[in-house]
């Protein structure tokens, strides 16, 4: 009987020791330098084609550099089972999609090589850009980029922009564009936390 008795007490002092190592890490990093943070956690490349591609395409720059890090942490050579390209995981059709309805010019921005960073930014935000013109919050357009628009529609249908912006998270179907909204969110702000002066490169 004493060895089941302890195993239950450790057993439930099991979250008291999660949270405070969680506390403790937590604290850790907030001693550590930001310029150590930004280097090893929230690096930045192409800031130059991510500054100039969110601007002509009225998109948050450190929005296009939480994607770019939650679709290949900066792997410009990333490739995916599915056929998505390069930093900002395009399929190639949508790269298609984008140039033919003439949100990108084709003659400077070549949608046949999108492993090349810069053709990647340019597409990968100006898909962006065209989500936040479909939808009306933050969180459906990064659900789109995952999941697609016509799914993120479908979930948001009949809801006000009131009811989306409060209950998104709970419409949404598919675990794993739920995980992925989060994942991008959090890389969002540590982005506007760690580079207040804009994104520049590491």
């Amino acid at each position: 009987m004493d060895k089941p008795v302890r195993f239950w007490r450790w057993y439930r002092s099991l979250p008291i020791f999660c949270m405070a190592a969680m506390l403790v890490l937590s604290l850790g990093l907030s001693l550590v330098p930001s310029k150590v943070v930004r280097r090893i956690l929230f690096p930045v490349s192409h800031s130059v084609q991510i500054n100039g591609a969110a601007a002509r395409h009225g998109v948050d720059p450190y929005l296009v550099a939480a994607v770019i890090r939650s679709e290949s942490n900066w792997d410009a050579s990333a490739e995916s089972a599915a056929g998505a390209v390069g930093l900002m995981q395009l399929m190639p059709q949508t790269a298609q999609e984008v140039a033919r309805m003439g949100l990108v010019d084709t003659s400077t921005y070549d949608a046949n090589d999108l492993t090349d960073p810069t053709n990647n930014i340019e597409y990968g935000t100006a898909y962006l850009g065209y989500l936040q013109s479909q939808l009306s919050t933050t969180d459906e357009v990064i659900a789109a980029y995952n999941a697609g628009l016509g799914a993120v529609q479908s979930w948001s249908s009949g809801q006000s922009t009131q009811s989306v912006q409060a209950n998104f998270s709970s419409l949404i179907k598919y675990p794993e564009t739920k995980l992925y909204v989060q994942r991008v969110n959090d890389a969002y702000l540590h982005y506007q936390q760690l580079y207040p002066e804009g994104l520049s490169d590491i």
